[in-house]
């Protein structure tokens, strides 16, 4: 120790020394900023081990500025501005969407750039409390900013020596994310929030990287793929038609249905009207997505793959779909079918203009394109506007088109925080409690009243016409709000009630008779197979496929997986079922990644 200390002495004066007391507490205090303004945590919740990891990710970048500058005091201030931003962007997203910031996030810039607008940003405790003590910081060491920096002398050599190990120790866990997990750093796919808030903002991010490959089949083989393509079972459609339908499917943003709970009470419902519907047959389906991530739904619903076998939070129109892809459009395309995607939003939102036509699109049209009037809902293109837009396509194709649209709807996106747009449906027990569930109920009793329109104007058509409406998740409202509607607190769930967080409603109708059926409770990914077989459209293989597949497991999800007894499982458990869903992995696999060797037959129309 004696040694230690004359060292120090000799080469490091006392102005030196307190630099380098800064220079190593900054990342530790910058954590501490962070954490506190995302989610109000103080220091002494967290363990030293926890600190480490998070120490070790902000001393990546803090060391780094360092070396660059020797600048030690503008250094300590920006590592803490930076931590205070990258905990505000966190606490603001999580705030509006439900989960923090993902690593994929960063492919979906614009679509959040387009809807970042509505949304109020207001200032809370934790952010003001940070904004102060960055203040502070900057007050206090004002003086210092470009004069604390270590003297250049006989010891640079040393000083950048001593900087290059200090970046190489903490580089290895950025580097090598999976090495978080020793330090206890883990990720829960359901709950990103809580994650970020118990294990660092930061860590928990670098950790989810590790998940952006994605997972190959125990056989990936073609020879494999082949056996199970050989093994399907051909189904016939539910309805024969001698003229093929006009085939609508409206994935209606945000449409849940709460009342299905029974535990709610409503000054009205807000599915008078669909409930009333003859010649209809209704239904739930699982989505793999709550609150956000309406492209995850699309992708499952146009493709039949499940968002179960790619990486938590991955964004398939960006990551997966760069070249023709074969979907529900592609093979109605073969068909004979015109077809087209309507969305009343930014052409680049999730990039569906690049997505699209790769998927069997002829033509896409956003709210640019649009040829109706356009009313809003709450700062969105209203569901009645949507809806109009469908009526004008089909009067204004040719009558002897069969036509095929995909609507994306949008009135009933978050937020739920408009102050001037009332609520008109409230909690007859608990009025105005819960101001943005309300205000969303209102909306989707808008959805009804639109819907009601859209029927009426094709149950006097000629033409015979299917549609086909469904939720693409439940939004993302007061929790207390969600705990009532379910009857249970998150904490509390079975793994029934937990995967009911990702249940939406759907409901098929035709201007055509449809048989008198009870469909099971479905997930987005076998959806389209219903819609085919109620249009008299014969399937692909790799649909006769998931046709056979849910008659088993007839839910399918990222978040588990439900059995035709209602039974619901977590993939992280192993069971009797675990080679079939294996096996449809490699199926899934093929249709996605299969490349030059991928079956192309198979998931095409049936020559």
């Amino acid at each position: 120790m004696a040694r230690i200390r004359d060292f120090v002495r000799r080469h490091i004066s006392k102005q030196d020394s307190s630099l380098v007391l800064l220079m190593l507490i900054t990342p530790a205090t910058a954590f501490y900023l962070m954490q506190f303004v995302y989610c109000g945590n103080l220091p002494w919740n967290y363990s030293p081990r926890v600190l480490l990891a998070n120490y070790l990710c902000i001393g990546v970048v803090h060391f780094t500025l360092c070396a660059l500058t020797n600048y030690i005091v503008l250094c300590s201030l920006l590592t803490h501005l930076l931590c205070f931003l990258w905990g505000l962007a966190n606490y603001y997203v999580s705030l509006f969407r439900g989960t923090p910031i993902l690593p994929w996030d960063f492919t979906a810039l614009g679509t959040a750039a387009a809807v970042a607008d509505s949304y109020r940003f207001s200032l809370n405790f934790q952010v003001a409390v940070g904004l102060l003590v960055l203040a502070a910081m900057i007050f206090v060491l004002r003086k210092r900013l470009l004069s604390g920096r270590f003297r250049h002398s006989q010891n640079r050599l040393r000083l950048r020596a001593g900087y290059l190990c200090v970046i190489a120790a903490c580089a290895y866990p950025v580097l090598r994310p999976a090495a978080l997990e020793s330090f206890g750093i883990n990720t829960d796919v359901w709950d990103q929030s809580g994650s970020y808030s118990q294990d660092g903002a930061l860590a928990v991010f670098l950790r989810n990287t590790q998940f952006m490959s994605v997972q190959q089949p125990q056989d990936p083989s073609s020879e494999h793929v082949e056996q199970l393509a050989d093994s399907v079972t051909p189904h016939q459609p539910a309805v024969e038609t001698d003229t093929r339908p006009n085939i609508i499917a409206i994935m209606n943003e945000s449409w849940a249905d709460f009342e299905d709970f029974g535990n709610l009470s409503l000054s009205q419902s807000v599915t008078d009207y669909i409930d009333s519907l003859d010649n209809c047959i209704f239904g739930h389906t699982y989505t793999s997505v709550f609150g956000a991530g309406t492209s995850a739904s699309e992708f499952e619903f146009l493709t039949g793959n499940s968002m179960a076998f790619l990486p938590s939070g991955s964004i398939p129109y960006q990551q997966y779909i760069l070249e023709k892809s074969d979907s529900l459009a592609s093979l109605l395309k073969q068909n004979g079918y015109r077809t087209l995607a309507v969305h009343p939003g930014e052409r680049t939102s999730w990039q569906r203009n690049q997505a699209y036509p790769l998927l069997g699109f002829d033509e896409f049209k956003c709210v640019d394109d649009m040829n109706v009037p356009l009313t809003q809902e709450h700062g969105y293109v209203s569901d009645q506007s949507s809806f109009d837009q469908i009526v004008y396509e089909f009067e204004h194709k040719d009558p002897d088109e069969r036509l095929f649209l995909f609507n994306v709807t949008i009135q009933n996106h978050g937020s739920y925080t408009v102050e001037d747009y009332p609520a008109e449906v409230f909690l007859t027990d608990e009025p105005g409690k819960y101001p943005m569930a309300e205000q969303y109920l209102t909306l989707a009793n808008k959805t009804d009243e639109a819907f009601k329109t859209l029927v009426d104007y094709f149950s006097q058509q000629d033409e015979p016409t299917i549609i086909l409406m469904f939720g693409d998740h439940q939004p993302s409202v007061e929790q207390e709000f969600l705990d009532k509607a379910y009857g249970v607190t998150q904490d509390e769930m079975t793994m029934e009630q937990y995967m009911d967080k990702y249940k939406t409603p759907f409901l098929i109708w035709a201007n055509y008779d449809l048989p008198d059926d009870e469909i099971p409770t479905t997930s987005l990914n076998f959806l389209g197979q219903y819609l085919l077989s109620y249009a008299g459209i014969e399937n692909s293989v790799y649909g006769d496929y998931l046709e056979n597949f849910q008659e088993v497991l007839p839910v399918m999800t990222f978040v588990g997986y439900i059995d035709r007894d209602g039974k619901a499982y977590s993939h992280l458990e192993q069971n009797g079922y675990t080679e079939m869903i294996e096996d449809y992995r490699a199926f899934a696999y093929d249709n996605l990644f299969g490349a030059q060797n991928r079956h192309d037959e198979y998931y095409q129309a049936r020559e």
